[in-house]
């Protein structure tokens, strides 16, 4: 499919915003905030409030612009996929990586406002980010990949209100990377056939759709586990615990969800409002556990 290419920089910037889903943005920033609450015991500055906002916002840009230009080929013969700005040539190539290298530049920026070992951290993270759509190449791992980028949010923000890295900062890592990997791998459900016949690595693809559907509940009831990990490590009160057992109320709607979704992309849309539901949920319940560490 090929349309005629947008040139006015107006319907440039809109296209842009759409193909990166920027408004998913807020689907990544209630984990960082987690990870600097813990560091901070309490509420960041509004310093480091401000430059974790702006760090996460240009990782996530990064993330997707890089994925959209690596997979254009790839989305161009998957039906779901193919009416893609770049897949379908609305959007000049060169456009993404141009988002891609802002997107970078703006979590640099971020970095060296937040502290040396936030730049130390950096080429890890971009790294990262950049192999990112690789990896669907070559394994069905790849889940796992995607979620230990992101679990790069609250471990980076703990480093940049602390400076330090903290037993409670790396289970927050794990806890978001397997929370990802977990509804990454639902996701894949949509695109089984294509990615067999694309050659394209899955869980689903690899190991078939009984396995994309049971899957994600061992991970997300794993997660409710290490969330509950984490808050032990730092002693935080009572209301921090309320928020970590929601991630076992996600397994079982999630379960109840494949069971009685009519297909996969309503099971899709069902789970990503409550995945989205659920990390603002924790993040409120994070912060009442430090307000009223007392209870």
């Amino acid at each position: 499919m090929s349309v005629r290419r947008v040139t006015s920089p107006p319907q440039i910037v809109q296209l842009v915003l759409r193909e990166i889903r920027i408004e998913h943005t807020l689907f990544a920033l209630p984990f960082a905030y987690v990870g600097a609450v813990f560091g901070a015991n309490g509420l960041p500055t509004l310093y480091q409030f401000v430059w974790i906002t702006l760090a996460v916002l240009g990782a996530r840009t990064a993330a997707m612009a890089t994925n959209r230009y690596i997979d254009r080929d790839i989305d161009a013969r998957n039906p779901r996929t193919a009416r893609r700005a770049l897949a379908t040539g609305a959007l000049a190539p060169g456009v993404m990586l141009a988002v891609a290298a802002a997107g970078i530049l703006l979590l640099a920026v971020s970095a060296a406002a937040l502290g040396p070992l936030c730049i130390k951290l950096l080429p890890l993270a971009a790294t990262g980010i950049f192999a990112y759509p690789f990896c669907k190449r070559f394994t069905w791992a790849v889940h796992f990949v995607l979620g230990a980028i992101d679990g790069c949010a609250p471990l980076g923000a703990y480093v940049a209100v602390t400076g330090t890295i903290s037993a409670s900062a790396v289970l927050l890592f794990f806890a978001v990377t397997i929370w990802v990997a977990g509804f990454d791998v639902i996701y894949a459900l949509m695109d089984r056939d294509v990615d067999l016949a694309q050659n394209i690595r899955s869980i689903p693809a690899r190991f078939g759709m009984a396995s994309g559907r049971h899957l994600p509940i061992v991970l997300h009831v794993a997660l409710g586990a290490l969330l509950i990990a984490a808050g032990a490590v730092d002693s935080v009160g009572p209301l921090y615990y309320v928020g970590a057992l929601l991630a076992f109320g996600l397994a079982a709607y999630e379960e109840a969800q494949i069971d009685r979704a009519e297909n996969v992309f309503v099971l899709n849309e069902r789970v990503f409002v409550a995945n989205m539901i659920f990390s603002v949920a924790f993040l409120v319940a994070t912060y009442l556990g430090f307000a009223f560490r007392s209870w």
